[in-house]
């Protein structure tokens, strides 16, 4: 994404004129607001929001290549063992922290990046580059994505734009700023490990700052996983062709993601009514 001041003071706000990305934003922001007056978020929102992360989490997991059944994912408490253990583990280590981040994002969104990256490698990453972007020659292990991996100083260039965008500010509505924050560290695959998983933190982490989803019953995790890795893959390479088709195209498929993770906490909060009556 070009970030030239030769540009938009407001970059982000742009996109939400694209074709098709009002009608997303709208549909979005009317979902949310009906599950958000579901009765049992009176008085039972702590739980649909343990439950987000959870469902959230294995999500994320999932497109990562982890894909377990959530009962599953409930049930283990060891995951510390083959890769797809220590795959969902580190899913699940983000959603926690992710809320703990949510002060720092605005002032160091880079900061809360390197943070995200250590809590997901957990030590398993070679010494020396946990919690960095990979220095030149580094090599990527993110296997869902496909795209040309940019060099270290295209992708040092590109975050510290992408963080200059977050510190100032924009009038773009929430899903077009996640989208794109989301977008971006993807095609960037800036850390040697865990990217997507990252990613998609990061895009919790917008959801909730922004307040459209402030207490994170709506995992857009579960609506990325549930649309498939290869929906999710043709709308990144939309987004890293940089054409507005391309870019209206992948903030839709996150829409339609956030949507998902509606729907998801809805069926949430129905079991919770039905159990409690």
């Amino acid at each position: 994404m070009s970030t030239s001041s030769s540009g938009p003071t407001d970059p982000l706000a742009a996109l939400g004129s694209l074709p098709g990305v009002g009608e997303a934003v709208d549909s979005v922001r009317k979902a949310v607001d009906q599950v958000y007056g579901h009765r049992v978020m009176r008085r039972r929102s702590n739980e649909v929001t343990a439950e987000a992360a959870l469902r959230g989490s294995r999500g994320s997991a999932a497109l990562s290549g982890a894909d377990w059944a959530l009962e599953e994912v409930r049930r283990r408490t060891d995951f510390s063992g083959e890769d797809e253990a220590r795959t969902v583990g580190a899913a699940l280590r983000l959603t926690a922290e992710a809320g703990q981040l949510l002060s720092i994002w605005r002032q160091s969104p880079l900061r809360v990046l390197a943070r995200l990256h250590l809590v997901a490698a957990g030590g398993v990453s070679p010494e020396g580059t946990v919690g960095r972007p990979r220095l030149a020659g580094e090599p990527v292990d993110e296997p869902l994505v496909e795209l040309a991996v940019p060099d270290s100083a295209e992708v040092a260039g590109r975050l510290d734009g992408l963080a200059e965008l977050i510190i100032a500010g924009s009038s773009a509505p929430a899903l077009v700023t996640a989208a794109v924050v989301h977008g971006e560290l993807l095609a960037l695959r800036p850390f040697g490990s865990h990217n997507g998983l990252v990613a998609r933190a990061a895009e919790r982490i917008v959801l909730i700052g922004s307040g459209l989803d402030p207490k994170s019953i709506c995992p857009a995790e579960v609506g990325h996983a549930e649309q498939g890795r290869a929906a999710y893959a043709a709308a990144l390479d939309g987004y890293a062709s940089g054409t507005p088709e391309g870019m209206a195209a992948w903030i839709a498929h996150c829409g339609r993601a956030v949507g998902l993770g509606v729907r998801e906490s809805t069926a949430v909060c129905e079991a919770l009514q039905r159990g409690a009556a």
